[in-house]
């Protein structure tokens, strides 16, 4: 194959990591807590003999978007939303982890934990711990829980060292191994839970041009394999 074929091959295999990030943004466009993901491309230029150079891409980092996704008031108690900057942390067999999705609940042993059971944690990496007749439990925008005027502890607000070392370990929870740093200005309400931030309209757009480019990317490799065959037929004649 000639250099323009491994070229175009380069492209369309980051076409296709493109194409599968932005459907499963749109699949998630109504999930909680969800962060919309992009690919960043690199360029590789390699020099040729006679002066010549090649210059490949590789779409090899995904990165997260920040932007605020829209509030939804729900009343429930232990529904928690993050107003600025800034993850839940969570506590997870892996380790702890991240997460933008506040639909929290006390389980029986009386830790706030995530839906899937894992406990959300203080700035000081400890569980949460929910008395069970803490029915008048508030919490303050610098995240302070609250019941019958004395405090029952504070949730974490964290953001990754690195933003883009932030892995996504599955829709709405992610590795920092960079590390975590105190989020700054951020505000937790109450009662609220914040929507994904996929903008479907966008996305929807990018499929499409994403397709064009892909099926563009196809038809020159077919039409560059012809002009090998002919080649090939022509020198063997």
């Amino acid at each position: 194959m000639e250099t323009a074929g491994y070229t175009t091959l380069a492209r369309q295999s980051g076409l296709m990591r493109e194409m599968q990030i932005v459907a499963n943004n749109i699949a998630n466009a109504a999930t909680t807590g969800f962060r919309q993901e992009g690919l960043i491309f690199s360029e590789h230029v390699q020099q040729l003999e006679r002066g010549t150079s090649v210059s490949m891409a590789h779409g090899d980092v995904r990165n997260t978007s920040f932007e605020q996704g829209a509030l939804t008031k729900t009343g429930g108690r232990f529904d928690l939303a993050i107003e600025g900057d800034g993850f839940f942390q969570v506590e997870t067999p892996s380790g702890p982890r991240l997460t933008r999705s506040g639909a929290f609940s006390p389980n029986a042993q009386g830790d706030l934990v995530t839906h899937d059971g894992f406990r959300v944690l203080d700035a000081g990496g400890a569980a949460l711990f929910i008395p069970p007749d803490a029915s008048d439990l508030s919490v303050s925008a610098d995240g302070t829980l609250s019941s019958r005027g004395r405090p029952l502890g504070q949730i974490g607000l964290m953001m990754p060292a690195d933003p883009l070392t932030l892995r996504r370990e599955d829709g709405v929870m992610f590795d920092a191994p960079g590390g975590v740093e105190p989020a700054q200005g951020a505000r937790v309400l109450q009662g609220f839970v914040e929507g994904s931030n996929v903008n479907a309209i966008s996305q929807l757009t990018r499929m499409i041009e994403v397709q064009r480019a892909y099926e563009l990317g196809a038809s020159f490799l077919e039409a560059e394999d012809e002009r090998v065959r002919q080649s090939l037929k022509s020198l063997s004649q």
